[in-house]
């Protein structure tokens, strides 16, 4: 498959850029008063008249929450696969399944299995949280409610209420994870043919 010449990939950051603004009913004005990017920059750089920098990508891909890459069409190269990087704490290993700045993140959680059971601690952040059981049997403590999940279950909250979870019977448990920041919520949806 042939790949577009740089300047057809620059010359189609300009029309993007306007629609993303419009598909967010974002005004020049208001776009420019959230980036620090004058107004008449910003009109030259969506109409094709300015060429797209770094510089004023940068705060646009923020803004829009997309990764720049997606912001300028950028061609794909190199491995595709994402290389998960474990991430150890609490006692656990999460791995990112996501690379998107902002918005809703994915993780693959593991909670190692124990002789002794924890005694929960349960926290509280800014945050909404989509969970999965995938295997083992997860003990879910949130607020008042102390509750077992099996594989299969799922549950979501709002992770500005203390919660804590680990294994239910000392067993290993793996999960996936959706964690948006307040206000973002992970919304499954089904076919109603079904």
């Amino acid at each position: 498959m042939e790949q577009p010449a740089d300047d057809d990939v620059l010359d189609a950051v300009g029309p993007r850029l306007r629609a993303l603004r419009r598909d967010r009913g974002i005004t020049l004005a208001g776009l420019a008063a959230t980036t620090g990017v004058s107004e008449s920059t910003l009109s030259r750089l969506e109409s094709g008249l300015r060429r797209p920098s770094l510089e004023l990508l940068l705060p646009l891909a923020r803004i829009y929450d997309v990764p720049l890459d997606d912001l300028v069409g950028a061609p794909r190269t190199g491995d595709p696969r994402i290389h998960l990087k474990p991430i150890e704490r609490f006692g656990m290993t999460f791995l990112p399944l996501s690379r998107r700045p902002g918005g809703v993140h994915a993780f693959k959680m593991i909670i190692p299995g124990r002789l002794e059971p924890r005694e929960p601690t349960p926290q509280t952040h800014e945050g909404f949280e989509w969970l999965f059981v995938l295997n083992g049997r997860l003990r879910l403590v949130l607020g008042e409610r102390d509750l077992t999940l099996p594989p299969g279950e799922a549950a979501e909250f709002d992770t500005s209420l203390p919660h804590w979870l680990g294994s239910a019977d000392g067993g290993v448990v793996e999960l996936l994870i959706l964690f948006g920041l307040q206000g973002v919520r992970a919304h499954v949806r089904t076919d109603p043919q079904r």
